[in-house]
């Protein structure tokens, strides 16, 4: 039970690092910029090589692939669902402006539901959460490479 708690901890971090960064563009009016929204891979990806490291601190030897894989995908799932939560309640509840505001940016039909970019919103984690998962398990897993003798 304790291994499980750990991607949710850092998930539940890593959300609210997430929301905590949407709510300080929103004050700026930077929120509706996609160019912003770069600098969630980089809070996601420090959150997850994080998980990753702490969970392979406590296993030690016993750390494998698959269960550093593991880590990191719950870890990004997690955090990928409660912001999604949250981007769903704000785009809807608390500023429902912010559809049109966001579609503005782009050209074309500006009559797109909410659920439908919460979906993409949900997507994009979930793609995220997969390439800098693979990514960070790079750097932890173990070589296989064979030390060679030097004479």
């Amino acid at each position: 039970m304790k291994k499980i708690i750990l991607p949710f901890r850092f998930g539940i971090a890593i959300s609210g690092s997430l929301i905590g960064y949407f709510l300080l563009l929103s004050l700026f009016n930077l929120h509706t910029k996609p160019l912003f929204s770069v600098f969630n891979s980089v809070i996601v990806g420090f959150g997850i090589f994080e998980a990753i490291r702490f969970y392979k601190y406590e296993l030690g030897e016993n750390f494998t692939y698959s269960k550093g894989f593991t880590t990191g995908v719950i870890t990004g799932v997690v955090s990928t669902i409660i912001f999604t939560i949250f981007f769903l309640l704000y785009s809807t509840e608390i500023n429902p402006d912010f559809n049109g505001q966001l579609l503005d940016f782009f050209s074309g039909n500006k009559n797109v539901h909410p659920g439908l970019i919460a979906v993409v919103v949900a997507i994009m984690g979930f793609a995220t959460t997969l390439v800098i998962t693979l990514t960070c398990m790079q750097y932890f897993k173990t070589s296989w490479n064979l030390p060679e003798n030097k004479k």
